[in-house]
């Protein structure tokens, strides 16, 4: 009813789960604020789960009393949410970025260059359909994205090529789905009911199918799913093992590395915040980071000293003048009241 995703569902009812089960099975009309306040110290304290987790555990209560259960508790208001901490994202340089996709081949490299070139998250990627890649605009449509929001952003020229070649394929893989008795795909909401010839429409398919059918027992149809996010994700953490780099760099990773890279090109933030789909400009500014160059563009006073590390110089520390130094460590070692000798 509120359209919520399908992991945040599992998310509440496992949270929701987790909260009954540790209260001994007592049903939540019989709990109030001690449980709760005991429950979510419990996860904080012995648990010690970070505060983003606290976080999701307290949506899922509110949303069990206030919307399943109807009961407005005001003392869920007064309950202090956890500070999650402002953490830099992770950004790879162009070169690594190149140094990974090189490490990466077939439709996983598509996939990865394709969250690179247009700043996709991995859902978005995988969903894609064939209608909402515009190859004359040169631009993608993200339908459905985060917090079901939909928007337009680039289509990279230097994919375009090898994305046409991969759609050639998905297509011809579509026509022997149908001559096969398939070719039928899951649409969103109840379009089916108002297109009902659009199950097995090319607009519709996806750009990066699956391997295998399923059988839909609702429908009756066998269907091709989109290719799973977790099959390139395994592929990305590979490819960055094999490449080298230290940075712990995952798909999203390439997302910050967009608009990173964006920025230090000069586009302005709202451009920017348009194209990765951000509600909030505060969320986008987190990548002005990188425009620091080390303290916000100023040069270090140590950069004016010269001959500090040059090549007759090395980081060591200089040698002691072996007059006064030296006569001052001999002389306390002799000392026979400092009780040690160096």
């Amino acid at each position: 009813m509120r359209h919520f995703s399908r992991r945040t569902e599992r998310a509440y009812v496992a949270w929701i789960r987790r909260f009954i089960l540790f209260n001994g099975k007592r049903h939540p009309l019989q709990m109030g604020e001690i449980e709760v306040t005991r429950f979510l110290s419990f996860l904080a304290v012995k648990n010690n789960v970070s505060p983003s987790t606290q976080n999701q555990a307290l949506c899922a209560l509110l949303f069990l009393y206030r919307e399943v259960l109807d009961r407005e508790m005001d003392w869920l208001d007064e309950i202090v949410r956890a500070k999650r901490p402002r953490r830099l994202p992770v950004v790879m340089s162009r070169e690594e970025v190149a140094s990974v996709l090189h490490k990466m081949d077939g439709v996983d490299r598509l996939m990865a260059a394709l969250m690179y070139g247009s700043g996709l998250r991995v859902e978005e990627c995988a969903s894609l359909r064939v209608k909402d890649v515009d190859f004359e605009m040169n631009q993608t449509m993200v339908r459905n994205g985060k917090g079901e929001k939909d928007r337009v952003t680039l289509l990279p020229a230097s994919l375009k090529t090898a994305l046409a070649r991969h759609l050639e394929s998905v297509r011809e893989q579509h026509r022997r789905d149908i001559a096969a008795g398939g070719g039928w795909v899951a649409l969103p909401d109840a379009l089916a009911k108002k297109y009902p010839n659009s199950w097995r429409e090319w607009g519709w398919q996806w750009v990066f199918p699956a391997r295998r059918m399923y059988f839909d027992r609702e429908t009756r149809q066998r269907r091709r799913h989109h290719r799973h996010e977790s099959a390139v994700q395994r592929a990305v953490r590979f490819a960055v093992r094999l490449s080298g780099i230290a940075k712990p760099a995952s798909c999203h990773t390439f997302r910050h590395s967009f608009a990173t890279h964006l920025l230090e090109d000069g586009y302005d933030i709202r451009t920017v915040q348009e194209l990765l789909g951000h509600k909030d400009l505060s969320t986008t500014m987190i990548y002005t980071h990188v425009l620091n160059r080390g303290g916000r563009g100023v040069r270090s006073p140590a950069d004016r000293l010269t001959g500090i590390l040059g090549p007759d110089r090395t980081a060591s520390a200089p040698e002691e003048p072996p007059s006064s130094q030296g006569n001052m460590r001999d002389n306390h070692s002799d000392n026979p009241r400092s009780g040690k000798r160096e």
